[in-house]
């Protein structure tokens, strides 16, 4: 029988592992006395840990910075898992159409912890992001995705997620709850959120919810693009094509409107 205490030892590594890729993954980049003072470890520790994820390209080392990013070897980690992920395989011929017909980027984002994680992208041909959000995370109460799933979450997930403080990133973030609580209201009745510079200044979003086969939220669709194209007189008809999309998205995965009439 291995020994308790070194059973115990291992785990805190990987743990530590883990959130040191997470904690790389939040800033970008890290150097090896950021990342021990995030962990709050010595720096040592620190330098040994990133020596053996960088053994595995899980992080790769800046010549420049010698601060340490993400690497390719998380790639083929992450591709599998996309790749087997029913929710990316029914959407993705959606993202494709809906990316072609309004011409800007789609995102699929899902609820992870406290945050939006996106799970699959598609860039539009007037799109000018050349960044991919796969993989990222964003604040649930200043984007269309976070607001969508924030709208239809069970009333208890919603309380829990709005009992902590809301940043402004932008003059135009929305930070009280009861305005916000207000907002989700009616995302639940038009069936789609809109967003305007809230994460970001100059860019502007509209999201609809992704439903399973029992009915529940399991994501969140989303078109965003630029203010000066997504413009606010545009985002009710965006609203509805991406409204129709992630209807589409849920019916694959088994979701039957039960209000919607027979034919």
């Amino acid at each position: 029988m291995r020994d308790q205490k070194e059973v115990g030892g291992n785990l805190q590594s990987v743990r530590r592992a883990l959130r040191a890729l997470e904690l790389i993954s939040e800033h970008g980049e890290l150097g090896v006395t950021e990342l021990g003072r995030k962990l709050e470890v010595h720096k040592a520790t620190a330098s040994r840990l990133i020596a053996t994820l960088a053994e595995r390209n899980f992080v790769e080392r800046d010549p420049i910075s010698e601060k340490y990013r993400l690497g390719f070897g998380l790639i083929s980690l992450a591709g599998a898992a996309v790749g087997g992920n029913d929710l990316v395989r029914a959407a993705r011929p959606i993202l494709d159409d809906l990316a072609e017909r309004t011409r800007e980027t789609v995102n699929l984002g899902v609820l992870s912890g406290e945050s939006v994680v996106y799970v699959d992208q598609v860039t539009g041909t007037r799109s000018i992001v050349s960044v991919s959000w796969v993989g990222q995370r964003t604040p649930l109460h200043c984007t269309s995705n976070g607001k969508v799933l924030l709208a239809y979450a069970t009333d208890a997930e919603r309380d829990r997620l709005l009992r902590v403080p809301l940043p402004r990133l932008t003059p135009r973030t929305i930070t009280d709850v009861k305005k916000l609580r207000t907002q989700l209201s009616e995302i639940r009745v038009r069936g789609f959120s809109q967003t305007m510079e809230e994460l970001e200044e100059g860019l502007n979003a509209v999201a609809a919810p992704v439903k399973g086969m029992g009915g529940d939220l399991v994501a969140a669709l989303s078109v965003s693009g630029p203010a000066f194209r997504m413009r606010a007189v545009d985002l009710p008809r965006l609203g509805k094509l991406t409204a129709d999309a992630a209807l589409a998205v849920s019916r694959r995965l088994g979701y039957v409107d039960r209000g919607a009439r027979a034919v």
